[in-house]
């Protein structure tokens, strides 16, 4: 009698997950180091890459995508090779170079930023900007603090600022840019010091997902700084 694998299929997809999740890369570690870089325009897709999570909420009951996210934090390494790249593409001149990274790198002293785009299977609960979304967003850490945002910016029309430094917006996202306090209330860093990694978590009825940026260690000068960084 021929043997039948049909007792097999129900593992099949269990057994894909697996190996897909040997192969995967393991995502980049990330130094909140700042200090000069020496990025030139071409470095910008790799710095975006090494700053940027992507994750999905599937509920495989239902085979439904109830969240999917894409967010950039952006860092002061991230920062500068956005700066670099700007300034290539719109032919800005040193002294105007040198204005914007001034401007943008005192912006990191009081907030943790990052840009964010998501779809999720109904469109109006996805507005992470009105009090009526099915999901709220948290600034963790692995030390356990837990921090709500201070700012939340709805961008309605996504322009050609976003499309090019961000090419993974879409009009199928919604985008937003999200602001965290650098410290608490009582003066302690909302990211600890020796946190090992940092992250957002988006929580609701529907679940919860949590995008992660592995920290490196202080003497890792390599883990995620472009070249030429001194991660001073």
């Amino acid at each position: 009698m021929r043997q039948t694998t049909a007792h097999l299929l129900p593992l099949l997809p269990l057994s894909l997950a697996a190996a897909l999740g040997l192969f995967a890369c393991a995502e980049p570690k990330v130094s909140l180091a700042t200090g000069p870089r020496e990025y030139v325009p071409s470095d910008y897709p790799q710095v975006l890459k090494r700053w940027t999570r992507d994750e999905s909420l599937v509920q495989l009951s239902e085979l439904d995508n109830k969240l999917t996210v894409t967010a950039t934090f952006e860092s002061w390494d991230f920062r500068w090779a956005y700066v670099v790249r700007y300034a290539a593409d719109y032919r800005l001149t040193v002294e105007q170079r040198r204005e914007l990274l001034d401007r943008t790198l005192h912006e990191t002293e009081a907030d943790h930023e990052f840009y964010v785009a998501l779809y999720g299977t109904n469109w109006r609960w996805t507005d992470l900007s009105r009090p009526t979304s099915a999901w709220i967003v948290r600034l963790i850490d692995d030390q356990g603090n837990e921090t709500a945002p201070s700012k939340i910016d709805a961008i309605a029309k996504p322009g050609p600022l976003e499309q090019r430094y961000f090419p993974y917006t879409s009009v199928w996202r919604r985008a937003f840019r999200i602001r965290f306090p650098r410290l608490t209330g009582d003066g302690r860093p909302t990211v600890a010091s020796s946190a090992r990694w940092f992250g957002l978590r988006f929580a609701g009825a529907e679940g919860n997902e949590e995008l992660r940026w592995e920290v490196a260690e202080p003497g890792d000068r390599t883990a995620a700084l472009g070249p030429g960084a001194d991660g001073r």
